[in-house]
């Protein structure tokens, strides 16, 4: 089977599609034939090995999984006699982050709990658009305590977990504020916030409106400035964004939290099959749909990472398979 090898940590040079031998799943593994597959910050950071602290994870001099690719949308070509829940031609979608990546490649095996019957209302290159941005978003979302009736502010919401975490906000009952760029205003409109701010135009810390829940998603602002930004009782979430934004979110976070009832922290999503149930879930019922920016062939992975690189995708960035 075809598939992109990493050898080493460096640029998308480093990538390469060679000929390699397709698995053969044991008793608790499943083989899927892989129809697409979508890029996360996961991917760069294995891709790259930076963070450096990545690495003792990843693999500290070269990476540990040599096939990178995490979300993935599939059919069910094999089950090992241990599986339950999926036969042969099933078609599913699932999250490879926490069983070995391998996303992208003709085929794959997995166990079980990485997987999730595909929406039947999507297609596959949009079902593996959603894994792992949609789950971050949820689990974000649930540990800023979302509730219906909040105030809730989402600063990078054009982007992969943006797009998801406006929509599944809306669907607890929020209202939303998204903030974005200029050429993103309409497509974050469109996916039901309530209030759109440009951030070319307007510095959302600069007003004196407050909310109750502010999920950091991209960008960089001072976490003074967004503790200023947050209700009495509001909680701060920092999500992604640039590396002084994650490091003043673990370091001063909890720092920041222990006077008052303002709560400010990072969080880091995990691959969890019942969310993934749940946004599916969600997907049936009209109430989320992704957004694709832009779709690769296999052999463009390495162009993929240099557009995901510049940093202005609007939703995911897709590999067909």
């Amino acid at each position: 089977m075809k598939a992109i090898i990493s050898n080493k940590y460096g640029t998308p040079d480093v990538l390469e599609l060679q000929e390699v031998t397709k698995p053969i799943p044991n008793d608790d593994q499943i083989l899927v034939k892989i129809h697409a597959a979508s890029l996360n910050y996961g991917n760069l950071v294995l891709l790259t090995g930076k963070p450096f602290l990545s690495r003792f994870a990843f693999g500290l001099l070269k990476p540990k999984y040599q096939i990178p690719g995490g979300d993935i949308s599939g059919t069910v070509e094999a089950v090992g006699k241990n599986i339950q829940h999926f036969k042969r031609g099933d078609e599913v979608f699932g999250d490879l982050s926490a069983s070995g990546w391998g996303g992208f490649a003709e085929y794959v095996t997995v166990p079980e709990p990485a997987l999730v019957l595909k929406p039947s209302n999507i297609s596959f290159q949009e079902a593996a658009a959603v894994p792992m941005a949609s789950t971050t978003a949820l689990q974000s979302l649930r540990k800023g305590k979302i509730t219906s009736g909040q105030k809730v502010l989402i600063n990078g919401a054009s982007g992969g977990v943006g797009t998801f975490a406006v929509q599944i906000a809306k669907s607890f009952g929020a209202e939303v504020t998204a903030v974005c760029s200029t050429r993103n205003v309409d497509i974050v409109r469109s996916l039901g916030a309530d209030d759109v701010i440009d951030y070319t135009k307007e510095d959302f810390t600069k007003s004196s409106k407050q909310y109750d829940l502010i999920l950091a998603v991209n960008g960089y602002q001072p976490i003074s400035a967004y503790k200023r930004s947050l209700s009495p009782n509001g909680n701060y979430v920092m999500v992604g964004g640039s590396g002084v934004q994650l490091t003043e979110a673990m370091v001063l976070g909890p720092l920041l939290s222990i006077s008052g009832n303002k709560k400010m922290g990072s969080f880091l999503q995990r691959a969890n099959q019942n969310d993934l149930m749940y946004i599916k879930e969600l997907i049936e019922a009209g109430k989320l749909k992704p957004i694709i920016d832009k779709t690769f062939a296999l052999s463009e992975v390495p162009n993929a990472f240099r557009y995901f690189e510049e940093g202005h995708t609007q939703g995911k960035i897709v590999i067909t398979i």
